[in-house]
Formats: structure tokens, C-alpha cells, sequence
């Protein structure tokens, strides 16, 4: 008997490690000028109603709202042009990868992020053209330079988290659900106030990854020049394995929401937008003056700050 319970004991051993040692290989490294091909520029009207007009790439590229050099890639907003009450929005940019992803971990490396009142930037995925049915996960979020990063998960009914987590971060809403809880989805505030706006940047940035399959969902961030920041991660290795990234600042388990039923084949999507239906709600909360709208129409110079700087975007399958 104590032979068999060994064996049992080692089949089991190697079955969990098998099953927790998943390496994931580099299948898109985006850098600089890369982010041109990787990505579409989506010229549409804000589906969150701020205060942007989203341009073209050609219109981004001539009015220096997005430019690569090496390693670097910027997005912004434009920070010259004073605004008419009832003319369009501030020019910005959101753009959509071309490729789309279900299993897959995306790191992105990142020098800084847009801040500013009235400013809400996000690096999220979703399935656009069956919203919400199809999930979202927002890996970096948040308005008005209030730290620290959101982090949250949008689905239709039927997708919820338990309230008890391995993770560092603080839970929020349950409910995935986005017609509840006016659309504020399953959320977790990280516990780092440098992983979002001004501290961020003053920082230097850091990285933000996300790990999806079908069992669960996993953010992780670490600030730049944090000793515990993985040497793949830092390397922007060819093959990454998660087990050894430590515990995530957001996990949202499989338990209570079937994921490969909620959520489709994703595209990752950058953007910048003003005001809007969260940034312009609570902006009043915020310590910012003015209204969010006359703010963002009448001092075009707030927003020379609101700019991303990528490093890179690396997916591995």
C-alpha cells in the first residue's frame, strides 16, 4: 500500500507540475515603428462620449500625435488647439490590433502614460462587434491622475468573482455584469499607487501583464527598477512562464464565470479619450478645476503630459 500511495503521490506531482508549468512563446514583439503595422487607427466617434475627436493614422502621424523612434512609441492627445463649445473634441487616438487573441499572455512595457485632469487612458482587450457578450478586460484604466490603476473584467449576465482571492490588489464590484452597477464591471484596484498617472510617471513607468485561458485571468505589474520585476519579463525573453511571476496584483478565477464562454477571440486596444462617461462623472470628485468639458476646451497646454511611451507590446502563445 505505501507503494501505491507513492506512486499516486508522483503522478500527481508531475500531472500539477505539467499542468503549472505552461510556457508561453513570443508570438508578436511590437516595438517603435512596429506599432504601425501591428495596429489599425480607428476614426470613430467615442463609444464612452468624451471629449475627442479619434483620428486617422495619417492625420496622427502629420499632426504628431503618434511618432516612433527606436524603442519608442508615443501616443497622445494634441495640446495646442483651444476648442469651440459646440465644435469636435480634442484630437487623440485609439487604435486596435489587427490580430486577435483568446489563450495568450501580453506583456506591455511602458515609460509613461497620459495624465492630466479631465484625461482617462486605457490598454484593454475586447471583442468590439459583440460587446459585452464577448468580455473585456481592462489592464490599465483610470481618470483624472487618481492612483492607483483599475483593473477590471465587463461581461454579459452570468459572470461574477468570489470575494476571497490569491491577489494583491483590492476587489471592487462582483458582478461582471455590465449592465449592472452602471457598467463598472469586477474590479481590483492595485495596491501600488505608482501603477497609474503622475507616481507612475515619475517613476519611470513599469510593466503591466495579463495572462488569459480558459481557467482563469491574471494581471500583473511591476514598477520600473523593482528587483521583482521577472528576468523574462524584463528581458522581453522569447518564451515566458508565469508560474515564476509571483502572486498577481488581479486574478479572476473560472469558479463562478465560465470564461471560455464569456469571452471571445480579443483584439488589445490603446487609447486616450477625455471626459466622458467615467473621467467627466466624477470629475467634480477630483480636485480639478473648471468643468471636465471647458477644461479640456480652453487649456490646450494641460494635456502636453497626456502621451503613452511604449517600450514594447510583446504577445506570447
Amino acid at each position: 500500500m505505501p507503494s501505491y500511495l507513492c506512486i499516486l503521490a508522483l503522478f500527481a506531482y508531475f500531472s500539477v507540475t505539467r499542468v503549472l508549468g505552461v510556457t508561453y512563446s513570443l508570438s508578436d514583439n511590437v516595438v517603435g515603428n512596429g506599432f504601425y503595422d501591428a495596429f489599425n487607427w480607428e476614426a470613430i466617434d467615442d463609444p464612452t462620449h468624451g471629449r475627442v475627436k479619434y483620428v486617422d493614422q495619417a492625420t496622427s502621424r502629420s499632426q504628431n500625435l503618434t511618432y516612433a523612434s527606436g524603442d519608442s512609441f508615443i501616443l497622445r492627445a494634441d495640446f495646442k488647439t483651444y476648442l469651440g463649445n459646440g465644435g469636435p473634441g480634442r484630437q487623440s487616438v485609439r487604435i486596435l490590433t489587427k490580430r486577435t487573441y483568446t489563450t495568450h499572455v501580453a506583456v506591455f512595457d511602458v515609460r509613461h502614460m497620459p495624465q492630466g485632469c479631465g484625461t482617462w487612458p486605457a490598454i484593454w482587450e475586447t471583442a468590439e462587434s459583440n460587446w459585452p457578450n464577448g468580455g473585456e478586460i481592462d489592464i490599465v484604466e483610470g481618470v483624472n491622475d487618481q492612483a492607483p490603476n483599475a483593473v477590471a473584467l465587463h461581461t454579459g449576465s452570468g459572470c461574477s468573482m468570489p470575494p476571497g482571492r490569491d491577489q494583491t490588489g483590492t476587489n471592487g464590484q462582483l458582478d461582471c455584469n455590465a449592465a449592472v452597477n452602471g457598467n463598472a464591471g469586477c474590479g481590483v484596484r492595485l495596491s501600488e499607487q505608482n501603477s497609474y498617472g503622475p507616481p507612475f510617471n515619475n517613476n519611470g513607468g513599469g510593466w503591466f501583464a495579463m495572462e488569459r485561458n480558459n481557467n482563469f485571468i491574471k494581471v500583473w505589474f511591476w514598477p520600473r527598477n523593482s528587483g521583482s520585476v521577472p528576468s523574462d519579463v524584463r528581458n522581453g525573453a522569447q518564451r515566458v512562464n508565469t508560474d515564476g511571476w509571483g502572486k498577481p496584483a488581479a486574478h479572476f478565477p473560472n469558479t463562478q464565470c465560465n470564461i471560455a464562454q464569456h469571452f471571445a477571440a480579443h483584439n488589445i486596444i490603446i487609447n486616450l479619450t477625455l471626459c466622458g462617461d467615467w473621467a467627466g462623472n466624477v470629475y467634480g470628485q477630483s480636485g480639478c478645476p473648471s468643468t471636465c468639458v471647458d477644461y479640456v476646451n480652453n487649456n490646450p497646454s494641460s494635456f502636453r503630459d497626456a502621451y503613452f511611451d511604449f517600450a514594447a507590446m510583446r504577445v506570447y502563445q
